[in-house]
């Protein structure tokens, strides 16, 4: 089943916005300060895609123009998550030039990134689309852009990982390292975490597997096993808790996740849709 994206509140995503802007507007716009002296007149144009994709971040990129000034009207004729095609417009605006200009590359920014985020991702979503598992994100993100970059997979239909350190727990190799094993990690980290999160172990081997089984880990991750290696753990995890989730991770690539969501896990972790996506490009065009 495909992720239904959820933008953040503004409440949320206002203060990044801000941020942004005034990164790149600094103690004023010089070239359209200077243009404009006295009254301001208003403009208006269009956004085109440039290349094939599925477009992104619209209500985002209209939300950084309203706060520059909130007569700017910005109107999508596209929706978050539809594929694109060159040449096609996906929004028209009109307001105050000075905001039009002002926040022009901060809001093109943000969807072209958001977009080509959304484009690889639809194109990992591609390749399974058929099977019975599921494709989600993980933290290698870029930060200061978790919240919209999240987003962004969604759009193209994963579904998101742990938002950050507190949404879960995730014993890692370095915790079990640590703690001396998963079984003591477990037992530590359940006596003080609060109802009712729930404690995934990334596991190596086959044994890794069994002592998470053994010590009631909720999910199960399988952590760079080939393919094999993989079928067997699931068999094991069904045959011993069927409820357990099961979640493979490591060097997932478009030639290799067909084949392991073939293996019977539930879901696919991977970072790529994110650190290997490229840029969706897209112009703003002011119109006389």
């Amino acid at each position: 089943m495909r992720a239904i994206p959820v933008l953040p509140p503004w409440v949320v995503l206002d203060p990044l916005l801000q941020t942004w802007l005034l990164e790149d507007i600094g103690r004023g716009d010089r070239t359209t300060q200077s243009l404009f002296t006295a009254e301001v007149p208003d403009g208006r144009g269009e956004w085109a895609v440039k290349e094939p994709g599925v477009i992104a971040g619209l209500p985002v990129a209209r939300r950084v123009f309203q706060l520059l000034n909130g007569q700017v009207n910005f109107e999508a004729t596209a929706a978050d998550g539809e594929s694109c095609n060159p040449g096609q417009i996906v929004a028209r605006f009109d307001g105050p030039l000075d905001a039009l200009l002002a926040g022009e590359r901060v809001a093109l920014n943000l969807a072209m990134r958001l977009s080509g985020i959304a484009t690889l991702t639809r194109k990992y979503i591609e390749k399974i689309s058929d099977l019975p598992v599921q494709l989600v994100d993980t933290r290698k993100t870029t930060p200061g852009l978790r919240l919209l970059e999240k987003y962004a997979t969604q759009v193209g239909g994963a579904r998101n990982h742990r938002m950050g350190l507190d949404d879960a727990v995730m014993i890692k190799d370095n915790h079990i390292a640590a703690a001396g094993g998963i079984g003591p990690a477990i037992a530590m980290i359940r006596e003080r975490i609060p109802y009712p999160l729930t404690i995934e172990v990334e596991t190596e081997t086959l044994a890794q597997v069994e002592e998470a089984l053994q010590h009631g880990a909720d999910i199960i991750m399988l952590d760079n096993m080939s393919l094999d290696l993989m079928a067997e753990a699931v068999r094991l995890i069904r045959a011993s808790q069927p409820r357990v989730k099961i979640e493979a991770s490591g060097n997932i690539t478009l030639d290799t996740l067909r084949a392991v969501g073939q293996t019977g896990v539930d879901y696919i972790s991977t970072s790529a849709p994110i650190t290997r996506s490229t840029w969706l490009d897209l112009s703003m065009k002011i119109k006389s």
